[in-house]
C-alpha cells in the first residue's frame, strides 16, 4: 500500500492523468488552435482598443443625433437665411458698386422693401376679407330667396324664408363685428403666431449679417482652405448667388406682370377689390410651386361669382389666356436669362421640398434645384451621343407630325402593304435597315 502511494501522487503531480484538449488538426475552422484548461491568457490589446473605439463611436453618434434633433429648427432657419442672402446679394452688391453705398445700408433697404410689400399685401388682403364677409352677410337674404325660389319651382316645395331673413337682418352687423373681434383676438393671442414672428426675425437677422458681412465671412471661410479649394468654393458661392438671385428676380418680374394685367382686367370688369386680388394672383401664382396658379385663380373667380356669375366666366377665360401667354411668351424670355428649370424637375423638387420642410421647403426647393442643376452641368463631363433613331430630334418631330396627320390609329406608320413590306414613312424604314446593317457589321467586326 505504501509503495503505491508515491507513484500515484507522482502521476497526479506530473499531470499524466490530467485530460488534455487535443490539438485540432486538418483544415477545419479550428486548425492550428490549442486550447488548454487554465492557460490564463488575456485578449490581445488590439481587441480592447477595437471595443473601446466602437463604444466611443456609438456614443458620439447617438449624442450627435440628439444634438441635431434639438438644433433642427435652428439649422433650418440658417439654411433659409443663407438662401435669402443669396437672393438679395446681387442687389446689395450693385448698390455698393454703383452708388458707393455701404453693404449694411444696402441690405437694410432691401429688407425694408420686402417688409413694405409684405405689409401692403397683408393689409389689402385683410381689407378684402372683411369687405367680402360683410358683403356676403348683406346679400345673404337675396341668396336665400333665390335658392328657395329655385327649390320651390324645381321640387314643388313651399319654403318660407321670411323668418330667416329677418334674423339675418337683425344680427348681420353683430355677426360681422363678432367675427372680426374673434379673428383679431385669435391672431394676437395664438402662441404659434408669436413663434412664427420670432422665427422670421431670426431668419432676417441671420440673412442680414450673411449679406452685410458677406465678403468678411467668405474671407474667413476661405482662409482655412488651400488655394485651389478656395477658388472652387468661391466659384460655387458665386454660382449659387447667380442662380438664386436670378430665380427671385424672375419670379418678382413675372409676379409684377401678372398683377398688372390682372388689376387692369378686374378693374374693367368691375370686380370688387381689384388691387388686392391682383396682388394675390401675382404673388401666389409665382411663389407657390405646382398649385400656385390654381390657388391664385380660385379667389378672383369666387369673388366675381358672388358679384355676377357672368363675370366669373370672364375671369376664368382671362386667367386661362394669360397663363398661356405667360408660359409661351413672358416666362421663356425672362427665365432664359436667369434660371430655367424643366417643369417636371420643378414639380418634383417642390414635392420633395414640401415633404422635407413643409411650405418653406417647397418654395426653397426651386432655387436649390437650380443650384444643383448648375453644379451638375458645371462639373459633370459630357460625351458625344451615339447615332440612333431614339436620339434624332428631327426624326422624332417627323414621326410626331405623321401621328398628328394619321390620327390615333397611327395610319400609314404601321400599314402593311400587300407585298408584305412595311411602309414606315420611307426614310424611317431605310433608317431601320441601315441601322440593322450597321449592327450586323459591328457584330462581324467584334
Amino acid at each position: 500500500m505504501n509503495e503505491s502511494g508515491p507513484a500515484s501522487e507522482s502521476r497526479v503531480v506530473s499531470g499524466e492523468d490530467t485530460p488534455q484538449v487535443p490539438e485540432s488538426g486538418g483544415d477545419g475552422p479550428g486548425a492550428g488552435l490549442v486550447l488548454r484548461m487554465g492557460d490564463g491568457q488575456r485578449l490581445p490589446r488590439w481587441v480592447w482598443r477595437l471595443i473601446f473605439a466602437v463604444a466611443i463611436s456609438v456614443a458620439v453618434f447617438d449624442a450627435s443625433l440628439s444634438i441635431l434633433g434639438r438644433l433642427t429648427s435652428l439649422i433650418g432657419m440658417v439654411v433659409v437665411a443663407l438662401f435669402l442672402s443669396f437672393a438679395i446679394e446681387p442687389a446689395v452688391g450693385r448698390m455698393a458698386r454703383r452708388f458707393g453705398m455701404r453693404r449694411g445700408l444696402g441690405t437694410f433697404l432691401c429688407f425694408l422693401g420686402v417688409l413694405a410689400v409684405a405689409v401692403l399685401f397683408v393689409f389689402v388682403m385683410a381689407e378684402l376679407v372683411i369687405s367680402q364677409v360683410q358683403d356676403l352677410i348683406d346679400k345673404a337674404p337675396d341668396y336665400i330667396d333665390q335658392v328657395s325660389d329655385w327649390a320651390n319651382r324645381t321640387f314643388g316645395l313651399d319654403i318660407n324664408t321670411g323668418e330667416v331673413n329677418d334674423l339675418i337682418k337683425d344680427y348681420q352687423s353683430d355677426i360681422a363685428s363678432v367675427a372680426t373681434e374673434v379673428g383679431g383676438r385669435a391672431l394676437s393671442l395664438t402662441g404659434s403666431v408669436v413663434g412664427l414672428v420670432f422665427q422670421a426675425f431670426t431668419v432676417l437677422l441671420f440673412a442680414f449679417y450673411m449679406t452685410a458681412e458677406g465678403p468678411t465671412m467668405r474671407r474667413n471661410f476661405c482662409s482655412v482652405l488651400p488655394e485651389e479649394h478656395q477658388r472652387t468654393v468661391l466659384y460655387l458661392w458665386e454660382l449659387s448667388i447667380a442662380k438664386t438671385g436670378g430665380w427671385l428676380y424672375s419670379r418678382l418680374l413675372l409676379a409684377g406682370l401678372s398683377a398688372t394685367f390682372t388689376w387692369a382686367f378686374l378693374s374693367i370688369m368691375g370686380v370688387p377689390s381689384p388691387l388686392a386680388l391682383a396682388l394675390w394672383v401675382g404673388l401666389v401664382s409665382q411663389f407657390i410651386p405646382a398649385i400656385g396658379t390654381y390657388l391664385a385663380g380660385a379667389l378672383p373667380v369666387l369673388i366675381a361669382l358672388l358679384n355676377d356669375p357672368v363675370d366669373a366666366l370672364w375671369v376664368v377665360g382671362f386667367i386661362v389666356v394669360y397663363q398661356q401667354v405667360e408660359n409661351y411668351f413672358f416666362s421663356p424670355k425672362i427665365t432664359a436669362q436667369t434660371m430655367d428649370l424643366h417643369p417636371a424637375v420643378a414639380f418634383g423638387s417642390a414635392i420633395a421640398g414640401g415633404m422635407l420642410a413643409g411650405p418653406i421647403g417647397a418654395v426653397l426647393a426651386l432655387p436649390a434645384a437650380g443650384v444643383i442643376q448648375a453644379f451638375v452641368s458645371t462639373f459633370l463631363e459630357r460625351h458625344d451621343v451615339v447615332d440612333s433613331q431614339l436620339t434624332e430630334l428631327a426624326e422624332l418631330r417627323r414621326v410626331e407630325g405623321d401621328l398628328a396627320h394619321t390620327g390615333p390609329r397611327f395610319g400609314r406608320l404601321w400599314h402593311r402593304e400587300p407585298d408584305g413590306g412595311a411602309e414606315v414613312g420611307g426614310d424611317t424604314a431605310a433608317g431601320e435597315t441601315a441601322g440593322d446593317e450597321t449592327a450586323a457589321g459591328d457584330t462581324a467586326g467584334d
